[in-house]
């Protein structure tokens, strides 16, 4: 049994307790967030845990294995290296860091320690991105001619994640927090991306994020990588990551739908019925435990926040 510790409560931090709570192999033995309400109200719900405000008692409880990372990027640093230094495995909220400095510490730093460290990077362990994956794979498109990620929100912040940090352009935007994904996918699927230019578009207000941009770059072979996106706009949140072939097409769309077409033909759903992902949860236990697993370290979330720098550098 792993007893599992979570450091953020907000949002994000919720989505995974139901899945560590439900698994047979973790157990949540502890919590922590700055709001004492928070804390102790989310200890109460999961059977009366150790609650904290302060993430160093947690840390400091010999009982906890493994901890969760789920606070505003800002802090990962901080937190992350002290989990680090207590022999504590990690799983970290993306980005990893909240700079490229940060984010190549403490990779090292987890590398040096040989503790268990792992991004949670969802998308990962989904049918429609597993099919995507396997599809590109088997050269469904044929030669590649394009990539381009587009990321379109009506408002940014969306409706179920409103505060400052995830607005602002500190630590917040949908280049860092959505694009962030689809950088890693391509890292992972298509391999390094060079020569980024990248044009964004901010509001007056110095202190809020980018409410556009248009990026060019291109791929080992030459490949051309468009990202655009855009907030404040009509319409539904639409977020698409789509492949152009020389022999078809494939988009994933919305996180989980997946759509594909041979030159000529219409696009047409792909059916994920017989997909069946590794889940984070089960991979991260049997790292834990000593065993061989499908994760995505600090070294993966370095390299993606390498491309993510360049992406909002502003020129």
């Amino acid at each position: 049994m792993i007893h599992i510790g979570i450091i953020g409560l907000g949002a994000i931090g919720q989505r995974l307790i139901k899945q560590f709570t439900e698994h047979e192999g973790a157990a949540v033995v502890a919590v922590c967030d700055q709001l004492e309400t928070l804390a102790k109200g989310t200890a109460e719900k999961l059977g009366g845990l150790k609650a904290y405000t302060d993430y160093k008692q947690l840390l400091a409880n010999d009982e906890v294995d493994l901890v969760y990372v789920a606070v505003p990027p800002k802090f990962h640093h901080s937190i992350v290296m002290d989990a680090i230094w207590a022999k504590k495995h990690v799983l970290c909220e993306k980005p990893l860091a909240n700079s490229l400095e940060e984010a190549k510490e403490m990779a090292d730093a987890a590398m040096d320690a040989g503790i268990v460290h792992a991004m949670n990077f969802p998308l990962n362990y989904s049918q429609a991105a597993t099919k995507f994956a396997e599809l590109i794979d088997g050269n469904y498109v044929g030669k590649l001619r394009r990539l381009q990620l587009s990321m379109h929100f009506p408002e940014w912040p969306r409706a179920w994640q409103k505060n400052d940090w995830v607005g602002g352009r500190e630590q917040g935007g949908f280049v860092l927090e959505v694009g962030v994904h689809f950088i890693q996918q391509t890292l992972k699927l298509f391999g390094d991306i060079h020569n980024i230019q990248t044009r964004l578009e901010f509001p007056d207000d110095s202190v809020l994020c980018e409410t556009g941009i248009v990026a060019t770059a291109e791929l080992a072979d030459g490949t051309p990588v468009l990202i655009e996106g855009i907030s404040g706009l009509a319409g539904k949140e639409h977020i698409g990551f789509t492949a152009y072939g020389s022999e078809g097409v494939l988009t994933l769309e919305n996180w989980g739908e997946l759509r594909g077409g041979k030159t000529g033909d219409d696009l047409k759903p792909i059916s994920l019925e017989e997909v069946a992902p590794p889940r984070l949860i089960d991979e991260l236990l049997k790292a834990a435990n000593g065993g061989e697993a499908e994760l995505y370290d600090f070294e993966v979330g370095y390299q993606a926040q390498k491309v993510l720098e360049e992406l909002r550098k502003e020129r």
